[in-house]
């Protein structure tokens, strides 16, 4: 098979022919149909802390066809089409079992994507139902992060949501800042606003639930707190620089709440006395439950048009250490799609 393969920190991925995968016992080889470009993977790229290594295939956004069974397959068949939960586990302890196979001791991430083909377990698969195309399986695994960030907020209907870094493609804040401000309209945020440093997404961003839309890099909290007439109940972080958790700490109403979706990996500081004299919450989030998962495709199944709204390109295997470097820089794009 052919596969876009990790070669060093700092370096071009590298197109390449690897051996065809074989499944083990639980595991199928699905023929992957597409794969997300994430944020993380750019990160893997240029952080040794992610413990990416020579020959690494990456790609954990990614869907396809059923084209080989391990023994004890007994769910799958081949043919089927689905899309992959990308995170392995015991399967058996009470993480796994309540759906939160990231808390597992046995947990990994499940990369594979940027490939011809892909092995994985039969249980991290869910099938796609026939009104979801395989482009559709590939962005679940952002909708299910931003809708676990919305949940682990404590969002109530009604509530006023500022949504920081709707557009910052290559912190990976683009996609997962866009399908907040969905999911916090979906579930019945009054005011969703976007606020980003450029507005290359503005368009984007009210397609897919923002009631306004703010760019000043110069004085945000002033352009958010005009934007509310106050302070918005919840702040979310999905940028992943250094500064932010500060500057949504000022942002947010006394009593309010911050939850950190960005993915940083560079130290950071802010001053706790500004968050304890306001009583605030502050949350972190990271991956999802498998019932969210689920729950992103059912919006997908039930005819949601906005989600697919994030894919603003398609490349085939031979783009793609190109695109991927461009993705470093660029700032139009919003998910980019590999069809290997």
């Amino acid at each position: 098979m052919r596969a876009a393969v990790f070669r060093q920190l700092h370096q071009p991925l590298a197109v390449e022919t690897l051996r065809d995968p074989e499944p083990g016992s639980g595991q199928v080889v699905i023929r992957v149909g597409r794969c997300g470009i994430c944020g993380s993977d750019l990160h893997m790229t240029e952080d040794p802390a992610f413990g990416a290594r020579p020959g690494d295939v990456l790609g954990h956004e990614f869907a396809g066809e059923v084209v080989a069974l391990g023994k004890g397959v007994e769910r799958l068949r081949l043919g089927d089409r689905v899309s992959v939960v990308p995170i392995s586990s015991c399967g058996t302890c009470p993480s796994c079992l309540a759906g939160e196979p990231a808390w597992c001791s046995q947990m990994a991430l499940q990369g594979g994507g940027y490939a011809e083909l892909a092995v994985t377990s039969e249980r991290q698969c869910v099938l796609l139902p026939d009104s979801a195309s395989i482009a559709d399986g590939a962005i679940v695994e952002p909708l299910a992060v931003a809708l676990h960030g919305v949940m682990r907020a404590g969002m109530e209907p009604g509530a006023k949501v500022l949504v920081l870094g709707a557009k910052v493609l290559v912190l990976g804040a683009g996609p997962i800042g866009l399908a907040t401000a969905y999911w916090a309209r979906r579930l019945g945020a009054t005011e969703v606003v976007v606020q980003d440093v450029a507005r290359y997404q503005e368009e984007r961003a009210f397609a897919m639930g923002a009631t306004r839309f703010v760019c000043d890099p110069v004085e945000p909290v002033i352009a958010s707190d005009a934007a509310f007439g106050g302070k918005p109940d919840i702040v979310f972080e999905c940028v992943g620089i250094p500064g932010l958790i500060a500057q949504a700490v000022e942002q947010a109403r006394v009593r309010g709440t911050v939850v950190i979706l960005g993915l940083c990996t560079r130290p950071d500081t802010f001053v706790p006395f500004r968050a304890l004299s306001k009583e605030l919450n502050l949350v972190t989030s990271a991956f999802f439950k498998r019932q969210e998962y689920e729950a992103s495709l059912d919006a997908l199944n039930a005819g949601s048009a906005e989600p697919r709204m994030l894919v603003t390109d398609t490349i085939g295997l031979d783009q793609v250490p190109e695109g991927f470097e461009a993705l470093r820089k660029r700032t139009h794009e919003c998910k980019v799609l590999i069809a290997p």
